[in-house]
């Protein structure tokens, strides 16, 4: 019997950006939950600012 050269088989890979399309759903799918859900988005932190009052000047008559 013959040595024979390894075959190789290429299936065209086409199911890998199906995955990267389905992870990146699912990650944009979990952020909307964290923000919306109230996870993330709607935490107080108690940072007051006061921001102070301007005055506009009088307009000048001649």
């Amino acid at each position: 019997m013959g040595d024979r050269e390894p075959t190789g088989i290429h299936t065209g890979g086409s199911g890998g950006w199906a995955v990267a399309v389905i992870l990146l759903i699912a990650a944009i799918t979990g952020g909307l939950f964290l923000f919306e859900g109230g996870y993330l988005g709607n935490r107080d932190i108690g940072i007051k600012l006061t921001l102070p009052k301007i005055e506009v000047p009088a307009p000048v008559t001649r």
